[in-house]
């Protein structure tokens, strides 16, 4: 994946920040967050980042997931607020890779948890990966704030 260096691209290390209100039903048997909503968590996250931008999914155009990972720090507990900031690492033609920091929204600077993804731009019909328009990017580039 090359970077591109269009004016209008996002910025390398510019943030998203959002927030997922935890359910109690999101609790295993611990009586803390189950590990597979860290995942479900980073999704939500991805939606409101699209959304955020002005690209609604799905519509012709797809975000297919190509990596996800995650690193439990510590176990959120309910009840609580997940804020979750992704910081884009990379913008390739197609492809966007994302760093994720998990927090409380009362714990401002406590990682709970770390992760990544890649996510590829691609045709809802073929499935092939399609590059970012410039309209795309330019939309990336207000949310990702520096």
């Amino acid at each position: 994946m090359q970077h591109l260096d269009l004016p209008s691209s996002p910025a390398i290390g510019g943030a998203f920040r959002c927030t997922v209100a935890m359910r109690w039903g999101d609790q295993d048997t611990q009586n803390h967050i189950n590990n597979a909503l860290y995942f479900r968590y980073q999704e939500e996250a991805r939606v409101q980042l699209f959304r955020r931008a002005g690209i609604s999914l799905p519509s012709t155009r797809v975000g297919i997931l190509a990596h996800a990972s995650c690193d439990f720090l510590k176990p959120l507990v309910y009840p609580g607020t997940v804020a979750i900031i992704q910081v884009l690492k990379r913008v390739g033609n197609s492809s966007m890779a994302v760093d994720t920091i998990m927090e409380r929204e009362d714990e401002p600077g406590v990682a709970y948890a770390k992760g990544s993804y890649v996510i590829v731009g691609a045709d809802s019909v073929t499935g092939k990966s399609t590059p970012w328009t410039p309209a795309e990017l330019s939309l990336f580039g207000k949310i990702f704030v520096v």
